[in-house]
């Protein structure tokens, strides 16, 4: 390998650790995407089996652990931060009856992990939460896994390709894939397609709406920046769904949202206040944009929720038409 090649590598990484060092609220999301989220994506989600997120790897990870054939069920959750939504699986897990089980928390921050150990120690659990510092794009399996779980990390692996190939090879034959992931444009840019329509909306936005919270400084056009150029934010997004359908038969799919991303991030979103009517329906109008593209293939999910397996397992779960061959965006 090139020494430059080790060079950019290296300084990825150390942008990557600095950016989420310090950060302890990973999943923390502004007042308007709670109100879009209980309005129009927990009702579609509700229709296919979950009420939210948490009963989506819960769900998931309990019919893991019903299947393992082994005795100590061994669950990997790649990119777990800290491991706030594993402490939660482990909670439930516990009050469900299961106990021969860890979940092996991989992450390359240590003091992410650390507030993981932490966490899990003081909420009981330290027994079923094996915090390991791992660099993703070069991960080994050291065992099977009952299951694999991927909460928003697979977007920061430039490596998509060998680590699917080693969670495929880690997988046991009952053993299962859980994805919550971005599957935008790399960088998590628009495509030529939505960022026309991003840029429409964006002009309709009183001055102050436009002012990014996490910069701290006023965009008046729509900012189309690229995230993957000091770390590994967005690297490959587009490439995800893809691999996935290359090597993994689905199970369940549910993809969603893409011209509504900008007004409801942790960057704009905060500008807009959930209790005034103008707010409300702004975000209203620009979800049904996004609802009819989505339908007609026109545009293409940004966020996907997944359930895959090893081998074959019949026809995938899905909202209506939109299978995760529908919603793929080719470049």
């Amino acid at each position: 390998m090139p020494a430059g090649h080790d060079e950019e590598y290296a300084r990825r990484l150390d942008a990557e650790r600095r950016a989420f060092e310090n950060n302890t609220e990973v999943h923390d999301l502004p007042p308007i995407c709670h109100y879009w989220l209980n309005r129009y994506i927990l009702p579609q989600l509700s229709r296919l089996g979950y009420a939210d997120a948490d009963s989506f790897f819960i769900g998931n990870l309990q019919r893991a652990y019903d299947r393992a054939q082994q005795p100590k069920r061994r669950f990997v959750s790649i990119g777990a931060g800290n491991c706030d939504t594993e402490v939660r699986l482990a909670q439930a897990l516990r009050e469900s009856g299961a106990e021969d089980f860890v979940i092996e928390c991989l992450d390359l921050n240590e003091a992410m992990l650390e507030r993981g150990k932490v966490a899990a120690t003081a909420s009981g659990l330290g027994a079923h939460i094996h915090p390991v510092v791992a660099d993703l794009n070069h991960w080994q399996p050291s065992g099977t896994c009952d299951a694999v779980l991927a909460n928003q990390a697979l977007h920061h692996v430039s490596s998509l390709e060998t680590l699917l190939d080693a969670i495929r090879e880690s997988l046991t034959p009952n053993g299962v894939l859980i994805v919550s992931e971005m599957i935008g444009r790399n960088g998590h840019r628009r495509w030529p397609e939505a960022l026309g329509p991003v840029q429409q909306f964006w002009s309709e936005l009183p001055a102050h709406y436009r002012y990014n919270r996490q910069l701290q400084r006023q965009e008046d056009q729509y900012p189309d920046w690229d995230c993957a150029v000091d770390g590994f934010e967005g690297i490959r997004c587009q490439d995800i769904l893809p691999l996935l359908l290359e090597r993994f038969p689905f199970q369940f799919f549910y993809g969603f949202s893409n011209v509504t991303d900008p007004f409801i991030d942790r960057s704009f979103g905060p500008n807009f206040d959930a209790d005034k009517e103008w707010d409300r329906n702004f975000i209203d109008r620009v979800h049904a944009f996004d609802e009819a593209g989505i339908r007609s293939g026109r545009i293409k999910p940004t966020h996907m929720l997944a359930v895959l397996g090893r081998d074959a397992a019949g026809q995938v779960v899905c909202r209506e038409h939109l299978t995760p061959a529908f919603c793929v965006r080719w470049p």
